[in-house]
């Protein structure tokens, strides 16, 4: 069939195009064969076009099975437009009366109809069944096929159905197509569909106009990406969150900053959603703040940045939402803030499902983990990830290649690992191996009998980050191999041995520390504007907190004072818009900061940043119910549980609260759950400490209490002292 045609001219008259792009060409006429075929290409790499164009061409009607009904009115519209016949493509999903069903199917019939887009839950149907098999059915498409594999990012448990429904209605080629997927996901996928023997069509992942960064998730990361919005107005964005609830949170706090900004989430009805979605591609607002539902075929060429304010659950996710920037081919920023403790996070939700799924879910999470902590360039990463080689050594467009770490060598690092997987049989994963080359006695080690093996304790000398870093390049240098379909067991490859036998020099570059990122950022001075000034309010601080006998953490906290000494605050109403400042501390202690930070700037001349000073949503109206229950005496952890939040972010509302300068009595709950004692030594620490880090208390305690029980009475200390 594909013979009696000329591609390029099909191409020109119904889409506008003169060329095809990468493997387009070769999908189609594959199609037009009648032959099955799997297509990898990554998101603007042109995956619609392969199945839109052979079912203009072929007899009968394609059946393009996918998962969002945004997704397939934006491609409804598109061909529409592109062809003088409405009929020439419609849906079928649950967004339809009952009428427009019979609009659908009679134009169906009456052969007008060459694209049919079925979500997956439709297509279980039985009159949708017996509809369908009434009539020629050119080929299915199954778009985002990745939705098929457990281990890709979007598992959905419909997609396995799939196959036995297309055996009821009828055979016909079967296309499937995804932007990403690893070789398991591909294997899973090909093997689901029963097209184990089609050929694969895979384009290259890397998108060279993208730039990706990964920066310390601190507590100013609401302010960082309202600075970094700032410096790029008017252009299109994305902002990705784990949770509904960030998402409407940071909303919030983007539009009381004068930022076009709507949210977006599966817990809003479909009207809205659609709404939001055209008011985006319709350049009505600028940015987009959502949970993973957002963006799934989403025609938007020019999105100049996606955010990850959470970082993903996996790199596959990650992958297909940052690209869904610069798909013109223009600039694409892709910005991810990480914290280790939101991993903690993610790995506790995993908790209490079956548990291939815990297992599925901790290996995609390393993962992750490993492309967020590595200094080594994030395409070259992301690229090994999917099981391309990147032979570039510097990108020239990631932070790691723009600000590159000193290699340091390793040759006699690879050696230990590569000699310690031996040792082990090939049979344990990296953080068994690491665990033996640290010499750590766990009862996994001891039940192997391995803390008798010569290598156990071989490398003590490096902590467990530095080991970390060396199996992770080996990795992507080729010396080691990841058996991923079997818990992720290390392996030697031929290079491995090769090396042992001959080695040579192999230079890594150690894993960037976050945590470390973190303190300089909250407590460091270098995060302040005009250090002149913070050493200045910092002596203000000190001198108060001596007349009133209170530790000086107790008047301010140190961000506060980094942020005054960034903005230049000079009045009551400005300084309650500073972190961790609220009206109460504002008006008890403001007074002589404001005229302190007044007088700085007239000697000095210095032009107050008027236009960038970050307001935050009043915590009144978000955090008022917590204040009325506990006015009621109600239990904090009842509390959060009718919050359907965490009992620690629970604690971290709380904290906003008092540090803020309102007064909270929780007496009634300490009573409850702490010996008058215990609360009594805590209490005292407080009053004669320093500082009021938790991780020191901990330290200075001697470890006799745990984070929750210090934390419940440093929110009493600070409410009692402070307001």
């Amino acid at each position: 069939m594909a013979k009696k045609y000329n591609l390029t001219e099909v191409l020109k008259k119904n889409f506008g195009f003169d060329t095809f792009k990468g493997d387009q060409e070769a999908v189609i006429k594959n199609l037009l064969d009648g032959n099955d075929a799997f297509v990898l290409m990554p998101t603007g790499g042109g995956k619609s076009l392969c199945y839109q164009l052979p079912s203009l061409m072929m007899d009968g009607t394609a059946i393009v099975i996918s998962p969002l009904i945004a997704l397939m009115k934006n491609q409804v519209d598109a061909i529409r437009n592109l062809n003088e016949e409405d009929g020439v493509a419609h849906f079928l999903n649950s967004s339809l009366t009952k009428q427009a069903i019979e609009e659908v199917k009679a134009d169906v019939l009456s052969g007008k109809t060459k694209l049919l887009y079925v979500a997956p839950e439709s297509l279980t149907k039985e009159e949708n069944v017996e509809f369908l098999k009434s009539i020629k059915i050119s080929f299915y498409a199954i778009d985002e096929a990745h939705c098929i594999s457990e281990w890709g990012h979007d598992f959905r448990p419909e997609y396995r159905r799939i196959r036995p429904i297309m055996n009821e209605i009828g055979p016909a080629p079967v296309i499937a197509l995804t932007a990403t997927a690893t070789t398991k996901v591909r294997d899973d996928i090909k093997k689901n569909l029963g097209i184990a023997d089609a050929p694969d069509f895979k384009s290259s992942f890397n998108r060279p106009n993208l730039y990706y960064e990964v920066r310390p998730k601190t507590k100013n990361v609401d302010k960082d990406i309202i600075k970094f919005i700032k410096a790029n107005p008017g252009k299109s964005g994305i902002i990705y969150c784990l949770s509904r609830k960030k998402v409407e949170e940071l909303t919030e706090i983007l539009k009381v900053n004068e930022i076009q900004a709507k949210a977006y989430h599966a817990g809003m009805d479909s009207t809205m959603r659609s709404q939001t979605q055209d008011d985006f591609i319709m350049e009505k607002i600028d940015v987009i703040v959502a949970t993973i539902a957002f963006g799934m075929g989403i025609d938007k060429p020019d999105v100049r940045y996606v955010i990850h304010y959470d970082i993903p659950k996996s790199l596959e996710g990650y992958y297909q939402e940052t690209g869904r920037a610069g798909r013109d081919g223009g600039e694409g920023q892709c910005i991810a803030f990480y914290n280790s403790k939101d991993l903690q996070k993610l790995e506790k939700f995993l908790e209490g499902k079956p548990l291939a799924e815990q297992y599925i879910g901790r290996q995609l999470l390393r993962e992750t983990t490993a492309y967020a902590e590595s200094s080594v360039c994030r395409r070259k990463l992301l690229l090994h990830y999917f099981g391309e080689n990147y032979e570039v050594e510097n990108c020239g467009n990631c932070d790691n290649c723009m600000h590159p770490k000193k290699q340091v060598e390793a040759q006699d690092m690879l050696e230990i690992v590569i000699e310690a997987i031996l040792a082990l049989k090939e049979n344990f994963k990296a953080e068994y191996v690491i665990d033996v080359l640290l010499g750590k006695e766990t009862a996994d080690v001891l039940s192997h009998k391995h803390e008798e093996l010569e290598c156990f304790g071989s490398g003590q000398g490096d902590d467990a980050k530095h080991w970390n870093a060396v199996i992770r390049q080996a990795l992507i240098g080729g010396y080691l191999d990841k058996d991923v379909e079997n818990y992720g067991l290390l392996k030697v490859t031929k290079e491995g041995h090769d090396f042992l036998k001959k080695p040579k020099s192999f230079k890594i570059v150690e894993d960037k520390d976050f945590e470390e990122d973190e303190t300089v950022i909250q407590t460091g001075s270098s995060s302040a504007a005009d250090p002149e000034l913070y050493a200045m309010l910092k002596n203000l601080r000190k001198k108060i907190a001596k007349q009133l006998e209170l530790p000086p953490y107790v008047v301010f906290q140190d961000p506060s004072l980094e942020a005054m000494a960034t903005t230049y605050p000079i009045t009551i109403e400005e300084l309650q818009n500073i972190p961790g400042v609220g009206a109460g501390k504002a008006k008890r202690y403001g007074e002589e900061f404001c005229a302190l930070i007044k007088r700085h700037c007239e000697e000095n001349e210095i032009d107050r940043p008027e236009d960038f000073r970050v307001r935050t949503v009043a915590e009144g109206s978000k955090n008022v119910s917590i204040i009325a229950a506990i006015d009621r005496k109600v239990a904090l952890d009842d509390i959060a549980i009718s919050k359907g939040i965490e009992f620690d972010e629970l604690l971290d509302a709380v904290e906003s609260i008092v540090y803020s300068g309102t007064k909270l009595n929780i007496d009634y709950f300490l009573e409850d759950v702490m010996d008058e004692e215990d609360l009594d030594e805590i209490y005292q620490y407080f009053k004669n400490s320093d500082t009021d880090s938790i991780d020191v208390a901990i330290e200075e305690l001697g470890g006799d209490y745990d984070e929750e029980m210090i934390r419940l009475v440093r929110i009493k200390f600070i409410s009692e002292m402070a307001n």
